[in-house]
């Protein structure tokens, strides 16, 4: 069974709805001001996912169909996509890029089981420790080894020079 997450982020709250295994099957398209709207529009996502149907935009000359429906369609990278559009048109929900169209039909059958009777829950806030704290907690970094003193290399023994040869002694007359 899935379960459509709430998440706050900068921008306000967003939504996914998660399939049994935890993975992220569509996202909610919007940022919404307050929780109460985000749990609206899940509600408004799983009214239209009971009646929506399928047109696939990827067929040349595609047969139109009524809101809210699923688009089947192809992204500027030539990936497969799809959205639900609600009942006015407005789009609720986006998928991932798809490199096989099986692949977001299998999308689209997931959305439309596990949005049935997903559960909503949001998400525990991710506390980010405070600056002194987190100072205290990361690990130190080890300070850089110092490079062991090259040993000189051993000088060259200059050339001896011949020592002066002593003048022979006088010969005392």
């Amino acid at each position: 069974m899935g379960k459509f997450v709430i998440k706050k982020g900068k921008k306000g709250f967003r939504f996914d709805l998660k399939s049994g295994n935890g993975m992220i099957v569509a996202s909610g398209d919007d940022f919404f001001a307050t929780e109460a709207a985000a749990k609206k529009a899940v509600a408004t996502w799983q009214k239209n996912v009971e009646k929506a149907g399928i047109e696939d935009q990827t067929v040349e000359g595609f047969a139109k169909v009524k809101n809210p429906k699923f688009e089947i369609y192809k992204d500027s990278k030539n990936d497969f996509r799809f959205r639900l559009k609600g009942g006015n048109g407005q789009v609720l929900a986006v998928s991932e890029a798809y490199k096989k169209k099986p692949s977001a039909q299998n999308g689209i059958k997931s959305v439309i089981k596990n949005s049935a009777n997903a559960d909503v829950v949001l998400e525990e806030a991710k506390v980010a420790p405070k600056k002194a704290e987190a100072k205290k907690a990361a690990p130190k970094k080890a300070a850089p080894k110092k490079a062991a003193p090259k040993k000189a290399a051993p000088k060259k023994a200059a050339p001896k020079k011949a020592a002066p040869k002593k003048a022979a002694p006088k010969a005392k007359k």
